[in-house]
């Protein structure tokens, strides 16, 4: 799993009690993605929207505490979803 996808599901163990956040989550854990495109792919209508919000907010929060290395893999994964 690339680095991106690694911020990633690190991002979405934060959100553990929702059902589709877990269903990404063990999409990446159980499957091996090539790159964030085949990811992206692999995720239905309903999971790219919950994706997108969670983003929205990983990417706000890792701007708040100025972790610009967290910004930019989260950015990769949002920007692919449009």
């Amino acid at each position: 799993m690339d680095n991106t996808l690694q911020y990633l599901r690190e991002s979405l163990s934060n959100y553990d009690e929702d059902a589709l956040s877990l269903s990404i989550y063990d999409k990446l854990q159980h499957n091996t993605y090539e790159n964030e495109e085949d990811f992206i792919k692999d995720l239905n209508d309903k999971e790219l929207q919950y994706l997108e919000q969670i983003l929205e907010r990983e990417i706000d929060y890792a701007e708040n505490v100025q972790d610009d290395l967290r910004v930019g893999q989260l950015r990769e994964v949002y920007e692919l979803i449009f």
